[in-house]
């Protein structure tokens, strides 16, 4: 869920042998990420590739598929289990509300990697929701409850977390709050429309800057149009946070995404929900960087391994 790409490349990859391992892929709006784990989860080669987005699902899927096949062989050892993270609310027949990839819609995550690995078990969840699982386990929630994750890349999005596990919702759609109504006269717009990777993109490109949100964040560093244009847009998504916050009561708000890897975004929003909340909880930037979502994908696949035996 990144605005940018840094393009990590392969390492050369710790032989596995005859070992079981486990296989995650990550698919976004903007990049698409790819690891195999081993046994205990511990990722030994990870690599990451654009979305091509405007091209299409389906050849988002091959190049994903065909990426994981070729860490699989670096590796060695039988795929047992495989986890993936995807944009949207996840049914056995297609994905709901992931509108960014022409076609994902259509697609069946968990019957593709199947067929293409023979590999009977297969967990598919949401991104931000295998996001929030990775720092249940491992990261920032690990003693903290309830939790808050909140994705800023391509989309914007949320996840919930109580007793230590991951709130789906009724129909999995807890979180989506880029469908929030925001500004203007109602309905108005969608949060999406006015605060994502996407939304920050256009607005740099009207205020004539280069390098899309990240050169957008940066002018913004100084006084003038930008910081004004940049202020306004947190400032809205900053009243809709404050309200998931009143309602859950979180002890910590976790922020993933290349968009929250902005000091002056991370700043603005920490310092106004500060300013208006009666309880303030810790924000903090997770510590997985980019990759939080693919180390929840390893991990819903370290948990399916018992339903494949």
């Amino acid at each position: 869920m990144s605005v940018g790409l840094s393009g990590r490349a392969a390492q050369p990859a710790p032989v596995a042998g005859d070992r079981p391992v486990l296989l995650g892929i990550d698919f976004g709006g903007t990049k698409m990420a790819v690891g195999v784990a081993d046994g205990q989860g511990r990722i030994l080669v990870r690599e990451r590739v654009p979305t091509h987005a405007d091209r299409g699902a389906p050849q988002a899927l091959d190049r994903a598929l065909a990426l994981a096949a070729k860490l699989v062989g670096q590796v060695g050892g039988p795929v047992v289990a495989a986890g993936v993270a995807s944009p949207g609310v996840i049914r056995p027949d297609g994905i709901d509300l992931a509108p960014n990839v022409p076609g994902w819609d259509r697609l069946r995550l968990a019957d593709a990697v199947r067929d293409r690995f023979g590999v009977p078990a297969v967990a598919v969840d949401n991104d931000l929701n295998a996001a929030a699982l990775a720092e249940l386990r491992l990261g920032a929630l690990r003693d903290a409850d309830p939790g808050l994750v909140v994705g800023i890349g391509t989309g914007v999005a949320a996840a919930i977390t109580v007793g230590g596990t991951v709130v789906a919702g009724h129909r999995g759609a807890a979180g989506e709050i880029g469908y929030a109504v925001s500004g203007g006269p109602w309905p108005g717009s969608m949060l999406e429309l006015d605060f994502s990777g996407r939304a920050l993109d256009r607005l740099a490109d009207e205020q004539g800057v280069r390098g899309g949100a990240a050169g957008l964040a940066a002018a913004a560093a100084r006084p003038g149009p930008a910081r004004d244009a940049l202020t306004a847009r947190v400032d809205e998504f900053a009243r809709h946070l404050a309200t998931c916050c009143l309602l859950l009561d979180p002890q910590r708000v976790v922020l993933v995404g290349g968009v929250a890897g902005s000091d002056l975004i991370r700043g603005l929003l920490t310092e106004r929900l500060g300013a208006v909340l009666p309880y303030r909880p810790e924000v903090v930037l997770s510590r997985f960087a980019d990759d939080a979502a693919l180390h929840g994908a390893v991990i819903l696949a370290r948990e399916a391994v018992p339903a494949s035996r």
